[in-house]
């Protein structure tokens, strides 16, 4: 199992930065791809970004060349950074893990994180 623990959500207002960290324990090892989900009052949930163990990443075009994922194995955390914000990346920023393990494939998630732009 793992568990998925997200820190660094905010208020912070348009054209700022915040980074967000999700730290994983339990079977780091078994995770293949970590990844961030946004969620806005009234809107459809939205895959963010993505970051496979072979350290390919992949984003939302809304998100493009504005947010950077990235890993730190020492520390088994990934990190979400967000520059230029705009009120519409507002939401509930959640973490999650995907693992491989007995022949099968089992999802994570981590609580989320408030990230609020005022403009």
């Amino acid at each position: 199992q793992v568990q998925l623990v997200e820190s660094g959500g905010g208020l912070v207002q348009a054209g700022g930065s915040l980074r967000l960290s999700c730290t994983a324990s339990g079977s780091f090892f078994s995770i293949r791809l970590m990844g961030w989900y946004r969620q806005a009052p009234g809107k459809q949930r939205e895959l963010v970004a993505t970051l496979t163990k072979g350290s390919t990443t992949n984003y939302a075009d809304s998100v493009k060349g504005r947010f950077t994922m990235s890993r730190d194995n020492a520390k088994n955390t990934v990190y979400l950074q967000m520059n230029s914000l705009k009120p519409e990346d507002t939401a509930v920023y959640s973490c999650y893990a995907v693992t491989l393990a007995g022949g099968g494939e089992y999802i994570y998630w981590g609580r989320g994180t408030q990230v609020t732009v005022s403009s």
